[in-house]
């Protein structure tokens, strides 16, 4: 592209059809809200972005809060797409050999290159406008592309305003403008609404440039999803599929294996390394970063966490805002809550749960624990069993486990209390004093056997 290039997205509408209260265009697909993606080619393009916002316009404005440098535009009341241009067109400054594209803010599987193309087009032909269009075998409520008898548009008609023989054309408007701006200026105060919906149509400006004997090109796409509007939740879930899909197509070529990419979900913040491995039905949320050689699931989500250089994850585990250490495993059935940290090398097993625990280097617990507010050093091993007990209805307190601790199974350790360094807790206590470095800690009833007991209990039956 060689000319300056201005963006409008239309933003305004409400999404009646999405039976929700929330702006159609906030809607989150894939981690992030429908209007993100459509901004991202705009800034990709680094176009100058004028969003016309109208139903909860402070909450459309609130989301997009640090999302770049953008301008809004009040559309009050909201009388259709070209009325929208028209207000837009007020705040974008008028420059030379500008081009002005016109989207709307519910495409989210837009791709910049087509903008480029599309705009690349109109410079190289010279025609006035250019559109975006695609061949479809249900047209559906999609304005019809018409043409004159030597093949080039001549109009677009909506379909609630079309003939039955309109009807029938298979090639449709995807809503995806660029305009010689002077031109768009020119025409859209021409706009009139004497149409099915009492609204001033942007498809319109199309037929009247072509009636003062302008020239409209247009650009067919091949893949109709890219153009695909969401005006109802299962349009919202289909287009999140796709979203989803690319993404995990793009990680595929950087070199992460994906095992079933159509079940593995990530995120639009996620970072990994090439070599890591993602089984199938994985979900990697939020600001979560996997290193090389880690491998993660099946059935395992992610979020908010660091997973170390070949660290491994296994079924079925859930851990949130943690790091996972170089070369440690986790699970399966395994709770990694929040603030925790699993040292490297170090091993979480089977149906057990870390809340705001440290696990050192090369300790273990491997199975059926509950480690919450604990300090655990390295090469301790936590017996199955294990609780703290950390909480007393008022007041969290910890524990602290030192460097080679063994605490056998089914101990219970009562907070605040110490295991020291090399100490050993006896199987089956329940620990509320400190057990010194390199002592047994003891915390038992003593056994007592009653011989016969069982025999006269049976007599009694």
């Amino acid at each position: 592209m060689t000319s300056s290039v201005s963006a409008i997205v239309l933003a305004a509408g409400k999404g009646t059809r999405m039976n929700s209260p929330l702006p159609k265009v906030l809607h989150m697909a894939a981690g992030r809200p429908l209007l993100e993606y459509v901004l991202d080619c705009c800034r990709e393009i680094k176009a100058r972005t004028v969003v016309v916002v109208g139903h909860r316009a402070d909450a459309v404005r609130a989301a997009l809060a640090g999302a770049g440098d953008l301008s809004f535009v009040a559309q009050e009341p909201q009388l259709g797409t070209g009325h929208a241009a028209q207000i837009a067109l007020e705040t974008v400054p008028v420059v030379a050999e500008e081009s002005v594209l016109v989207l709307a803010g519910d495409v989210p599987l837009l791709r910049a290159q087509t903008l480029v193309d599309l705009c690349a087009l109109r410079e190289k032909t010279g025609a006035a406008a250019a559109l975006v269009s695609f061949r479809t075998s249900a047209p559906g409520s999609y304005g019809r592309i018409v043409r004159d008898a030597s093949g080039r548009v001549s109009r677009i008609v909506e379909a609630r305003d079309a003939t039955a023989e309109e009807r029938a054309i298979d090639e449709v408007n995807a809503s995806v403008y660029v305009f010689d701006g002077q031109r768009l200026r020119e025409t859209i105060q021409r706009l009139r609404s004497d149409n099915a919906q009492g609204e001033f149509y942007l498809t319109d400006v199309i037929g009247l440039l072509v009636s003062a004997g302008d020239r409209v090109d247009s650009l067919a796409i091949e893949d109709p999803l890219e153009a695909a509007g969401v005006n109802t939740m299962a349009e919202l879930a289909t287009v999140e599929r796709e979203l989803y899909a690319r993404r995990a197509t793009a990680w595929i070529r950087s070199g992460v294996f994906v095992e079933r990419p159509d079940t593995v979900l990530i995120g639009p913040d996620v970072r990994i390394d090439r070599d890591a491995r993602l089984r199938a039905f994985t979900i990697l949320d939020g600001q979560t970063t996997v290193d090389a050689g880690a491998s993660i699931g099946p059935f395992c989500r992610i979020e908010d966490s660091r997973i170390g250089a070949r660290a491994t994850i296994l079924d079925s585990c859930l851990v949130r805002n943690s790091t996972i250490g170089e070369g440690a495993s986790v699970g399966p059935f395994a709770h990694i809550r929040p603030d925790s940290r699993v040292g490297e090398n170090a091993k979480v097993g089977n149906f057990v749960e870390l809340k705001k625990t440290s696990l050192g280097r090369g300790s273990k617990a491997p199975h059926l624990s509950y480690l919450g507010d604990a300090t655990i050093g390295e090469g301790a091993n936590i017996g199955a069993g294990t609780i703290t007990c950390n909480y007393d209805g008022v007041v969290k307190s910890p524990t602290t486990i030192d460097d080679g601790a063994f605490v056998g199974s089914n101990s219970i350790l009562v907070a605040p209390v110490r295991v020291g360094r090399g100490a050993y807790v006896a199987a089956g206590s329940v620990i509320t004093k400190e057990v010194p470095d390199d002592a047994l800690g003891v915390g038992r009833a003593r056994q007592e056997n009653k011989p016969g007991w069982a025999i006269r209990r049976r007599q009694k039956r």
